[in-house]
């Protein structure tokens, strides 16, 4: 069933298989780098039916780190439709791209030079957040962000799905997850706002929603529009799996036609515990309940959970990185294990 084919509003997937989002900060003033050539071929070289880009910034301040892939002007655009341009050459793949703004996670070191560390001095810049809460004691109050300026974020997400259009992407999503801005307008943890932004869960929802109702507007009707959603702040006081459930059913009448099911984020130490497919529990019962076309990402390494995950409708597809960064063969190692043989070029069929 993994390889069967899987259509998402009228795009084809040519099986269930798409390759997760990963930041790679390596951008060069917003651009592609030699680097995302590389890596993003490999990827697409894979097997899999569609690669997703990583998190982009939709404006300046919304970048995590200064290495960030960006996508609000037309340079941007213009180098992005380059690369894809290149992968589609040399693949049949489909491409997607999130578009995310980093909220109180922004001006952050690259992590492998200072993991979970802020900018600090002429490096940095100013964060904007729901409300001016820190999110750790070693990092900086990040700016509430006011009515008007939030009506200007909804702005940069439109223009941002306009030129991720223009630049040819088959599938656009929002991230909502992972402790980003759009995240922490959901979580009652970041979200202390006594507006019709902050508050209940509808108004927690709110921005969100309008965000998804503002894109589906300017992106194209016959193309995929996905949001990465967080399942559960697994903290006592934050999101729960029936919080997540109210804003699938909301973003689904705006016409989101799937959902990305993550977890944890909007603290840097959190309650998650981890394990193969950790989050596939709370994605089936939130894929029951909204009858929306789900996937989830989190420790899916073995064959045989790829298969049970798709015969026991947990979900619609797998979203991995890991296994085929450190496999490049793990599709068609997952084909032979599936019996899907005629999926194995001649020239490997003694070798996988």
């Amino acid at each position: 069933m993994i390889f069967e084919k899987l259509k998402i509003n009228k795009t084809n997937l040519k099986n269930r298989i798409v390759i997760s989002p990963m930041c790679q900060y390596s951008a060069n003033n917003g651009n592609p780098s030699k680097w995302h050539y590389k890596h993003l071929s490999n990827l697409s070289a894979t097997g899999a039916s569609m690669v997703m880009l990583e998190s982009t910034a939709i404006e300046k301040s919304g970048k995590i780190s200064d290495s960030d892939l960006c996508l609000y002007n037309d340079t941007h655009v213009k180098n992005l439709s380059h690369l894809i341009k290149y992968l589609k050459k040399r693949n049949d793949i489909k491409l997607g791209i999130q578009i995310s703004h980093s909220g109180r996670k922004g001006s952050s070191h690259l992590p492998w030079e200072k993991f979970n560390m802020p900018l600090k001095g002429k490096n940095s810049w100013q964060t904007y957040a729901p409300s001016a809460i820190r999110r750790d004691n070693h990092w900086p109050f990040p700016k509430k962000l006011t009515i008007a300026q939030i009506k200007k974020l909804i702005e940069y997400f439109k223009k941002s799905a306009i030129l991720a259009n223009k630049s040819g992407f088959d599938c656009l999503e929002i991230h909502m997850a992972h402790g980003y801005l759009l995240h922490q307008f959901f979580s009652p943890i970041s979200n202390k706002r006594d507006d019709n932004y902050g508050g209940n869960l509808e108004n927690r929802s709110r921005l969100l929603i309008e965000i998804a109702s503002t894109i589906r507007k300017v992106w194209p009707k016959n193309k995929i529009l996905g949001a990465r959603i967080t399942g559960s702040d697994h903290l006592k006081k934050g999101v729960k799996v029936k919080d997540s459930i109210y804003l699938i059913k909301k973003l689904k009448k705006q016409g989101i036609d799937y959902v990305s099911v993550s977890s944890g984020g909007i603290l840097p130490k959190t309650n998650m515990k981890k394990g193969e497919a950790f989050r596939a529990k709370m994605t089936k019962k939130i894929k029951n309940e909204t009858n929306m076309i789900t996937t989830t990402s989190g420790e899916i390494t073995k064959f045989t959970t790829v298969e049970n995950l798709i015969k026991s409708n947990t979900l619609d597809f797998i979203t991995i990185a890991r296994p085929v960064i450190k496999n490049p063969h793990w599709i068609l190692h997952l084909a032979k294990f599936s019996k899907k043989n005629d999926l194995i070029p001649k020239q490997y069929s003694r070798i996988i």
